[in-house]
């Protein structure tokens, strides 16, 4: 196996680490792999890849898709750093409206598996950073969701500085209280 998986705090949302192959030429990794995936999430097929690129304070989230078209997620940082977040909006969880944050950066190679139920989201913390993640479900706009990033009861800790910038579509997200979740 090419990867080192660690469990969370909720253990549906986990960290992975692939091996890195250095020299001084520079690195190799395999970012993904089918077979060492399935030891994370069995049946899964990727059907997108997604690439933001984001300034040092930029908000993204919190996202989601709900059913029929809900997203899994797997994410990772390719050039700078971001905070990264997954919260549990499945209602009937024992985790419900708890959250998992991570550092992922180009530098650690780390990912996030974030599984259907959960809202996702991450402030970039270099000057710039650039996020690339699978997705095993299209974009699908009419089953799109989102929560205020800094809804209290969810009480998210993110390691900010300054006012994050935020688009208009974050800036008027709802509070988990009011959001359409997973039941």
């Amino acid at each position: 196996m090419s990867l080192l998986v660690t469990t969370t705090s909720i253990p549906s949302i986990q960290i992975i680490e692939p091996k890195v192959f250095g020299d001084n030429r520079g690195f190799f990794m395999e970012s993904w792999n089918s077979n060492d995936f399935s030891q994370v999430a069995s049946d899964i097929t990727f059907v997108q890849d997604n690439h933001s690129r984001s300034k040092k304070g930029v908000v993204r989230g919190l996202h989601f898709q709900l059913p029929p078209h809900a997203q899994a997620k797997l994410v990772r940082c390719i050039y700078g750093r971001i905070f990264d977040v997954a919260v549990d909006i499945r209602k009937s969880s024992p985790t419900f409206g708890k959250w998992v944050g991570v550092e992922l950066s180009a530098e650690n190679k780390r990912q996030l598996w974030i599984p259907e139920g959960f809202a996702h989201g991450f402030v970039a913390l270099s000057d710039f950073a650039e996020v690339f993640y699978k997705t095993n479900e299209y974009w699908h706009k009419e089953c799109e969701g989102s929560i205020r990033w800094d809804d209290p009861t969810i009480a998210i800790t993110w390691p900010l500085d300054e006012t994050p910038c935020l688009s208009e579509k974050d800036n008027l997200a709802p509070y988990l209280q009011q959001a359409t979740l997973f039941e």
